[in-house]
């Protein structure tokens, strides 16, 4: 049984990392065929390292469904990962994308979602919202005959990733702070991108009679990291991983969107989302772990707050400061 995967926005953190694996883990690599890329920025430093580790890197031009299905055609792919692109049209590119895999008769679809999306309000948080709508378009092929698309569907809903807390690196270094608009009690998961990778890689390449495997067939797996903490707990566990005292500060959101801006080069889709799930855990949606499906596919526990802030010690470190004489 061939397995042909192409992994959509794959010059993005979440499809380069899944595609990494996929290309140099000995174990995942030995069960696909072929991994096509598709990227909307061919001449990216990540669609460069991509093409060298082995994949097929495609260009990705959005707008025209007809376009997009040919392109998929092309790439022979029997399983599509569907990463939602950071883009200003982030929806209508993933909607497209849905419609041009079932056209192009691609047996296997796994859309990485969003943890929290169920109980963000259409109003308050729409950039979450969102992957309601696109996880209903996925899976409402399971009931169409007609579509192979339909046979083989699976969905992660992704936590909020721990390499978020990140872009606030400058802080960190500069004031031992961690500033974050979340309030002095509500807790959340973030959960470390490798091991959303982990999972998707495992679903990718599992094979079942049907397509994939029947562990993973029709899952709506929902992935948060192992341990709820308020502010003042990550940094807590940051300041262990460092060996410096680290304090938390609840800043308001106005503050939050001015600190996204000035420290990071995201796209604004990714900063409206960020800060609508720093929202979500304002208001208390995000007190709960989940991570039973992340045992369950792999077998291993996730990565816990101290493992992941001790992985990145390195660039949360303040710069020494010379001693003036």
């Amino acid at each position: 049984m061939t397995r042909n995967v192409c992994i959509t926005a794959a010059e993005g953190q979440t499809g380069f990392l899944i595609a990494e694996l996929l290309l140099t883990d000995q174990d995942f690599k030995k069960k696909i065929d072929s991994l096509t890329c598709l990227v909307m920025d061919p001449s990216s430093a990540k669609a460069k390292e991509l093409q060298s580790l082995g994949a097929v890197v495609v260009p990705h031009k959005p707008g025209r469904e007809r376009e997009v299905v040919n392109t998929l055609k092309k790439t022979g792919c029997d399983t599509i990962c569907l990463i939602p692109p950071a883009h200003k049209d982030k929806f209508d590119i993933a909607v497209e994308l849905t419609h041009a895999a079932k056209k192009a008769g691609v047996q296997n679809v796994l859309l990485i979602s969003s943890v929290g999306c169920d109980y963000a309000e259409r109003e308050k948080q729409p950039r979450l919202r969102e992957f309601i709508d696109l996880e209903s378009l996925v899976l409402a092929s399971k009931g169409d005959p007609n579509s192979p698309l339909g046979h083989s569907p699976c969905v992660i809903r992704a936590g909020f990733y721990a390499e978020n807390l990140l872009l606030y690196t400058e802080q960190v270094r500069n004031e031992g702070l961690l500033p974050l608009p979340v309030g002095e009690n509500h807790k959340f998961a973030p959960v470390a991108l490798g091991d959303i990778s982990l999972v998707a890689a495992h679903v990718l390449t599992g094979k079942g009679k049907h397509g994939f495997d029947d562990k993973h067939r029709g899952q709506m797996m929902v992935l948060t990291g192992p341990m709820l903490c308020t502010g003042s707990e990550l940094a807590a566990s940051a300041s262990k991983a460092l060996g410096q005292t680290l304090e938390f500060e609840n800043i308001s959101e106005r503050e939050a969107k001015r600190v996204l801006k000035a420290q990071s080069d995201l796209d604004e889709s990714e900063k409206e989302y960020i800060l609508e799930y720093y929202s979500l855990v304002r208001e208390g949606k995000t007190n709960y772990i989940s991570t039973t499906a992340f045992h369950d596919v792999t077998g291993q526990h996730p990565t816990e707050p101290d493992e992941f802030f001790r992985n990145y010690a390195g660039e949360l470190r303040p710069k020494k400061k010379l001693r003036s004489h």
